[in-house]
């Protein structure tokens, strides 16, 4: 009789612990958004009992795990393409889906290189990257290297540069590149470009010159964290944070 009496005691402890953890929270979103996401993910679990997971990555990427059965709540998207993609698929209803920022691109070089740069001129573009690459997102299919293809055949300069790419698989690639020095130039989110301290800007692609550069945010189900995160990323707060890191 004692030993049934004493063996519950850890049984009973740990359904206690059990009921006190925090929530669970798996956020998706695209590279480009890493710091800022960060940032609104550390000021959402210091006021709410919510441990958030972060997991960044192209949206292209993110958005085909998703489709594989990924265990996310939130996703963030850097285009509307993607996301586009899985409502076709039915894993996004057009109702939980809001836009959360808005940026530009921008072209970026070693800050130790001073390039004579004109955007619209191809000789330019190729001077400067003499017999370097122009390190830039997969065009059909990263958001960053989707809406620079749109950018440059517009300035009637991509047929001249499209042999010199270097396709990576995000932004963040492209831009490591470009520090690095393994390639001349890049063409990376003023975002990104704002917070290295190795590259330096050289000029933006106009907003004119292709698709507006979206993030929409899609609810993946209907937990209480998850809604709460949503709120909380909509707030004046959230946009405050945003701002802070060059998002609109």
């Amino acid at each position: 009789m004692n030993l049934v009496k004493y063996s519950l005691i850890p049984l009973l402890t740990t359904i206690s612990f059990s009921a006190s953890a925090a929530e669970k929270l798996m956020v998706y979103a695209a590279s480009s958004m890493t710091n800022a996401v960060n940032e609104l993910v550390s000021v959402f679990e210091h006021q709410h009992d919510v441990d958030v997971t972060t997991v960044y990555a192209g949206s292209s990427s993110l958005a085909r795990q998703l489709v594989n059965g990924a265990p996310a709540d939130i996703f963030i998207s850097a285009n509307n393409q993607w996301m586009d993609y899985l409502k076709n698929q039915e894993i996004v209803s057009s109702d939980n889906v809001t836009q959360l920022a808005t940026n530009q691109l921008v072209v970026v070089a070693p800050i130790d290189r001073q390039p004579e740069f004109e955007i619209t001129s191809a000789k330019s573009w190729l001077n400067s990257l003499e017999n370097s690459r122009l390190a830039i997102g997969q065009p059909n299919a990263v958001p960053a290297g989707m809406y620079a293809k749109q950018s440059l055949e517009n300035l009637k300069v991509w047929k001249t540069i499209q042999s010199k790419l270097a396709p990576t698989n995000n932004v963040r690639i492209a831009l490591t590149l470009v520090e690095r020095k393994e390639a001349a130039l890049g063409i990376v989110y003023k975002t990104d470009a704002l917070y290295s301290k190795k590259v330096k800007q050289l000029a933006a692609l106009p907003e004119s010159s292709h698709q507006p550069i979206v993030y929409p945010m899609a609810i993946l189900n209907k937990n209480e964290s998850t809604k709460m995160f949503a709120t909380f990323a909509q707030s004046p707060q959230a946009s405050n944070i945003l701002k802070k890191y060059g998002f609109n």
